[in-house]
C-alpha cells in the first residue's frame, strides 16, 4: 500500500506539474492586486482539487455511463499524458496547455484550477484510481490531499521562485519532469495494450 501511495503521489503530482505551472500562474496573476493573491491561489487550488476528488469517486459511474472500458480509458489516459509530456520535453510558444489569452480581470476557475491543475491528464488519472476497495481508495485520496498541499506551497511562492532560479532552471526542471511523465505514459499505454491483447 505505501508502494501504491508513493507511485499515485508523483503521478498525480507529474499531471498536474506545479512547477511547470508558476509561469502561468504568475502571468494570469499579474493584473490581481497583490493583497488578493494568495487568497485566488487557494481558491483555484481548492476548486482543482475539489473537481479530482469528485472524479476519482464517482469515476466508476461516469465511465459505466459512457460505456468506456478500463483499458479504454487507460490507452487514451495514456495517449494524452504522453502528448502532455512532449509539450513539457520541447516547449512551445504557448506552453503546455497551448495558447491563452492573459486575463485582464480576476483569474476564476478558468485556465488556472481547469485546466492548469485539473486538466484533461489529471482527470484521467484519477478516474484510474476509482475502486471499490476502501482501503485503496482513502491510499489515493491522501495521495491527491498530499499533491493540493505541494500546489499550495509551490504556487504560493511562485513569483519568489520564478525570480530567484530564472526561467532557464524552471525550463530545465519541467524538462526533467517531462522526461519522467513520458516513461510513465507509455507504461500506462503498455499496460492497456497488454489488456486488450487479452482479452482477443
Amino acid at each position: 500500500m505505501t508502494q501504491s501511495f508513493f507511485q499515485s503521489f508523483i503521478l498525480l503530482l507529474l499531471v498536474t506539474d506545479p512547477f511547470g505551472n508558476v509561469p502561468i500562474f504568475v502571468s494570469a496573476l499579474a493584473n490581481v492586486p497583490a493583497e488578493r493573491r494568495w487568497r485566488v491561489v487557494v481558491r483555484e487550488c481548492a476548486i482543482a482539487f475539489l473537481l479530482l476528488l469528485i472524479f476519482m469517486f464517482f469515476g466508476r459511474h461516469f465511465l459505466a455511463a459512457l460505456q468506456l472500458s478500463d483499458i479504454a480509458l487507460r490507452i487514451g489516459g495514456g495517449v494524452i499524458l504522453f502528448l502532455i509530456a512532449l509539450r513539457m520535453v520541447f516547449p512551445q510558444p504557448g506552453g503546455v496547455l497551448g495558447d491563452s489569452p492573459e486575463p485582464e480581470h480576476e483569474p476564476f476557475i478558468v485556465p488556472l484550477a481547469i485546466p492548469a491543475l485539473a486538466g484533461p491528464s489529471a482527470l484521467a488519472t484519477v478516474l484510474l484510481f476509482s475502486s471499490d476497495n476502501a482501503a485503496e481508495v482513502m491510499w489515493h485520496v491522501a495521495a491527491l490531499s498530499l499533491v493540493a498541499v505541494v500546489w499550495l506551497i509551490v504556487l504560493l511562492g511562485a513569483e519568489r521562485m520564478q525570480h530567484a532560479l530564472g526561467p532557464r532552471v524552471m525550463m530545465a526542471f519541467e524538462r526533467l519532469m517531462g522526461l519522467i511523465l513520458t516513461a510513465m505514459a507509455v507504461e500506462m499505454l503498455l499496460t492497456g495494450i497488454r489488456a486488450y491483447i487479452k482479452l482477443l
